[in-house]
């Protein structure tokens, strides 16, 4: 092994200059291309993939009514008259629902003013359902997005129900 005999900065000074040109080099540039890059069409033969629903594995609960003795012709009617009646806009008074091809009937009224709760118009209300054998009284709290459709929350048989 010769030695150098040269004068100047010493050989230990120029292979650590060379160390941190070599470190700024990584630095700036080493660095910044992707360590994979993934070229090409896949195979003619490949599987196509299927976009999968957004919807989580979930199961849809039954909507809430006036209860389980409604068919859904009675809950549509009844739901129609629940939407009236909470309408921020409206007047604020009983109105009247009935099924007569199962005999049911009854009204929904509005119990207070409409309030804004978790970014939805709320309105609590007291209805009535009226069957041949026997009636009830239902007291909750409908609410709803802006726009949107009703839906009940806090819903309670209340007392006071009775045979008719």
């Amino acid at each position: 092994m010769r030695r150098c005999a040269c004068k100047g900065p010493s050989r230990r000074a120029h292979i650590g200059a060379s160390v941190s040109a070599l470190s700024l080099v990584m630095v700036l540039g080493g660095c910044s291309q992707p360590l994979l890059v993934f070229r090409g069409d896949p195979p003619a033969a490949a599987p196509r993939v299927v976009e999968e629903p957004t919807v989580t594995g979930s199961i849809e609960k039954r909507p809430v009514s006036f209860g389980d003795d409604l068919a859904e012709e009675d809950w549509r009617r009844a739901r129609a008259a629940l939407s009236v009646a909470l309408d921020p806009q409206g007047n604020g008074r009983p109105v009247k629902w009935d099924n007569p091809e199962t005999g049911l009937h009854g009204s929904v009224n509005p119990t207070g003013l409409p309030y804004v709760s978790d970014d939805l118009i709320c309105r609590n209300f007291l209805a009535s359902v009226v069957a041949p054998n026997r009636s009830r009284f239902v007291r909750g709290t409908g609410c709803k997005l802006s726009g949107g459709p009703w839906t009940l929350k806090r819903v309670r048989t209340a007392s006071g129900a009775g045979r008719s």
